[in-house]
């Protein structure tokens, strides 16, 4: 069966002693970094609602939300058996085990909670926040395609590729597929979107575009992502990314309505 071989990277990028630079690491590192600048870009524009500066001071928020959100996630949904018997691993956050619906509902708390403490609208705030996320979740996916996890189920196209650790099945780079949708799409159909002043004028369409844009993508490259080993299919089916996005589908859908019936 023909297969693309993996190209096989090195998940540390730098190890000097003890300090150790990972790609896992950098992804969110920069996809932090370039969320924030993108995400101040936007606050100049146009309703005006949110300042660059209130966009700056929630950088150190929105990483506590994401990394605490993410690894409490993955500790709830995922693996909640092994940290139960092995408390201490949930701190080994370089081992991996990272949940996006954990770090979203992190920095929606973080989010809701600066809004309160600054008075600032959070419907707008979200608005801003949103548009910048994809950046980050594409370059999450391509670091769990450097660390070979996450991979995709077996098939026989094209592309498919043989995974360290996995067995000698090609499999789909299922991972490429999220960055691709996740990522890269979702952030151009955002940027669109905010192009439209009627859209970006009524707080929440935005919020509820991303919600409901990530949704139907997650749930999408679940068909070709290999579930978890520990949880298999669920009801009727469906892994536990798809059973996690169904209600982010919903609200995404919620917001979209409301935001239309604001003037």
């Amino acid at each position: 069966m023909f297969a693309l071989p993996y190209p096989y990277i090195d998940p540390v990028l730098v190890e000097i002693g003890p300090f150790v630079i990972r790609w896992y690491a950098l992804a969110y590192l920069f996809g932090l970094i370039l969320g924030w600048q993108y995400a101040r870009r936007l606050a100049k524009y146009p309703p005006n609602r949110i300042a660059p500066l209130d966009v700056d001071d929630f950088l150190i928020w929105a990483t506590a939300g994401v990394i605490l959100g993410g690894r409490l996630g993955y500790v709830l949904f995922y693996r909640t058996e092994f940290y139960i018997a092995n408390p201490l691993a949930i701190a080994q956050i370089w081992k991996g085990g990272m949940s996006f619906h954990g770090g979203l509902l992190g920095v929606v708390v973080a989010g809701v909670l600066y809004c309160r403490l600054r008075r600032l609208p959070i419907l707008s705030f979200a608005d801003l926040i949103f548009c910048a996320a994809p950046i980050g979740l594409g370059l999450g996916r391509i670091a769990n395609f450097i660390n070979g996890e996450l991979v995709g189920r077996p098939s026989n196209v094209p592309w498919a590729m043989v995974f360290p650790g996995f067995g000698p099945e090609p499999r789909h780079p299922s991972q490429l597929y999220q960055a691709a949708l996740e990522g890269l799409v979702l952030f151009v159909l955002m940027h669109l979107l905010w192009r439209v002043e009627a859209i970006r004028n009524r707080a929440g369409i935005l919020s509820g575009a991303f919600l409901l844009g990530y949704g139907i993508f997650r749930s999408f490259a679940e068909f070709f992502r290999q579930p978890d080993a520990n949880l298999g299919f669920l009801y009727a089916g469906a892994t536990m990314g798809q059973l996690l996005s169904m209600p982010m589908i919903v609200a995404g859908l919620i917001l979209i309505w409301l935001g239309a019936r604001r003037r």
